[in-house]
């Protein structure tokens, strides 16, 4: 209706311009909102006021004008103009029950909208690197992207879930490194595992089905790994340099092939168990995008050159720098290091090139809090390289803090003591987890009670919203054992038989819902989607401890009947934005 008000204004508008009533010239942004107090319609608009400055006139007196020139609407029953200048609409009674008519109608597809007009987005979302299991930390941002995601769709646009696997770089050799010595101590090497590598249990499994597969074919001896290699950091060395030392003397002993071999399998492993992680949570990529292959098609070589021609870059220490402060970057930042080596970053502009190449027209990049001061940087080699800056939007999601009977767990993805995705996902459920992901905004610090999550109670929102979903299915399956029928038609027949107080509020939370989609997405905050769900939620569970829904009456019952099922589908679309399911019983 939102969208239908905003016509009528533009061609009010419109219309006084050919009048001469207003300057053919104005700028304004015609806004709709929902009025807070009833007795000042259903809707209000304030465009009014914008164009006092440049029509030289009263706003009241332009709201007068307005009201002159617009057209007539039958789901208008009338308008006002309110204190300033602010144009009240009151909607007609046909209007305000003809939302239960179109939810049964669409059912699914209600809620959806083509404000996205087909626009190719990509949303890049998680992108963990594969050297470990995920944790609840990256849960949130699965959670997050994938309600962005969902929600851009149900708004028109054409969305392109993608996740970006760091399969290359240093930390991937490091977890290589660490799988080979965990399959080096399998085949009885006595050895001190370095205090940088990565210690969970996961990597003993990786090691154990490479020593399955491959006998002590990969072993070494650690004296000859040892040999010239810095002291590690319990011995009073820099554990950094200690493990450099031993990927270095790794891919020396191993050769390019059977250290490839380790490090694929680790890789490999992690990355499969991170699909079907993600997976069980409801969360599907369209493409998997391989860090390697932007070195394998030469596109980290290409966006360099392109650098340099462009005059962005310059040579210093034997290294060579990007000009990112030119671009209100803190400082300059190095693309290719003094021993030859790529950087991330060099890895990172390419991929970015590479998005923009695809031809998306917006691209949104869904990343850890941690990541602010990348975020300057980024857009700095985009503008650089001459691409649109302003298409890439940056979502950074804070971390999640797990609490557990009121204490915090700590988490520490080397040392391999963190809670994982998965041990969640078997505590509290898929469910609870979406739901409790995406209860705040993204960019908001969060804490996480798992014992809340847990609770069958009114306090814990998901199960407050999903248990409103089955008493409707309750509420029929009492239906058919008292023998009766629910005459789908004859109920939309019979809507206006609906005045009590908590069904037009019903009505009005649910005539909410394109609105609440549409504004949810285009901002990306699922969060607004998830508290109208409870409120919708709210207004179902007072309105069933009010009111008796299998009455006497066929038509008040059928009536009756028709909203809480328009009520349930939209509980049901809302959640399913949302990935969490819709049961019918509890």
């Amino acid at each position: 209706m939102k969208s239908q008000l905003s016509q009528l204004i533009s061609q009010a508008i419109a219309s006084a311009q050919q009048a001469a009533v207003l300057p053919a010239e104005l700028e304004y942004d015609i806004q709709i909102e929902r009025t807070r107090d009833k007795s000042h319609g259903d809707y209000a608009c304030n465009v009014a006021m914008q164009l006092a400055r440049a029509a030289r006139k009263k706003p009241r007196d332009i709201a007068e004008a307005l009201l002159t020139h617009l057209p007539p609407h039958e789901g208008v029953d009338k308008v006002k103009i309110a204190g300033p200048g602010f144009i009240n609409f009151y909607l007609s009674t046909n209007t305000i029950y003809a939302v239960v008519s179109t939810i049964i109608e669409q059912a699914e597809r209600f809620g959806h909208s083509t404000v996205g007009a087909g626009q190719r987005v990509q949303v890049e979302f998680v992108s963990a690197n594969p050297t470990g299991p995920l944790h609840v930390g990256h849960g949130r941002g699965a959670a997050y992207g994938a309600a962005v995601s969902d929600l851009l769709s149900a708004c028109g646009f054409n969305v392109h879930r993608e996740y970006y696997v760091n399969d290359a770089g240093r930390q991937m050799d490091i977890l290589g490194t660490s799988v080979w010595l965990r399959y080096l101590e399998l085949c009885g090497e006595e050895l001190t595992f370095p205090a940088n590598g990565y210690k969970g249990d996961y990597v003993w499994d990786v090691a154990a089905s490479l020593h399955r597969n491959e006998g002590e074919r990969l072993r070494h001896a650690w004296s000859a790994i040892l040999d010239g290699a810095p002291k590690d950091e319990p011995e009073g060395g820099d554990k950094e340099e200690y493990i450099d030392a031993l990927i270095a003397r790794a891919k020396s002993l191993l050769g390019n092939e059977d250290y490839r071999f380790v490090f694929d399998t680790g890789l490999n492993y992690i990355l499969d168990d991170i699909r079907d992680d993600l997976q069980h949570f409801g969360v599907v990529y369209d493409e998997w995008y391989s860090e390697r292959s932007l070195t394998d098609s030469d596109a980290v070589t290409r966006a360099i050159e392109r650098l340099k021609q462009s005059g962005h870059t310059y040579e210093k220490d034997g290294a060579l720098w990007f000009k990112s402060s030119d671009y209100g970057d803190e400082k300059d930042r190095v693309l290719v290091r003094d021993n030859g080596v790529t950087t991330y970053f060099a890895s990172d502009i390419a991929y970015h090139m590479d998005k923009m190449e695809r031809g998306f027209d917006r691209v949104i990049d869904v990343w850890g809090a941690d990541h602010h001061g990348y975020v300057p940087r980024v857009k700095a080699a985009l503008q650089a390289l001459g691409d649109d800056a302003d298409k890439l939007d940056v979502l950074l999601v804070q971390f999640a803090v797990l609490y557990r009977g009121g204490e915090k767990v700590q988490m520490s993805t080397r040392s391999g003591e963190f809670v994982t995705l998965r041990q969640l996902r078997k505590e509290v459920g898929s469910d609870a987890a979406r739901f409790f992901y995406v209860l705040r905004k993204c960019e908001q610090h969060m804490d996480f009670d798992l014992d809340l999550a847990k609770s069958q109670s009114n306090d814990n929102p998901m199960y407050y919203i999903q248990y409103a979903h089955a008493r409707v299915s309750s509420v029929m399956r009492q239906l058919s054992e008292k023998q009766l029928s629910y005459d789908q038609h004859n109920g939309l027949q019979n809507l206006p038989l609906l005045t009590e107080q908590h069904e037009l509020d019903l009505l009005s939370n649910l005539s909410k819902y394109p609105e609440v989609v549409e504004s949810a997405g285009l901002k990306h905050e699922p969060h607004l989607l998830a508290h109208y769900l409870r409120e919708l939620a709210n207004g179902l569970h007072t309105y069933y401890n009010a009111h008796q829904f299998i009455v006497d009456d066929d038509q008040l019952r059928n009536a009756r009947l028709c909203l809480i099922s328009a009520t349930k589908q939209v509980l049901a679309n809302g959640l399913g934005l949302l990935g969490v399911s819709a049961p019918d019983s509890m």
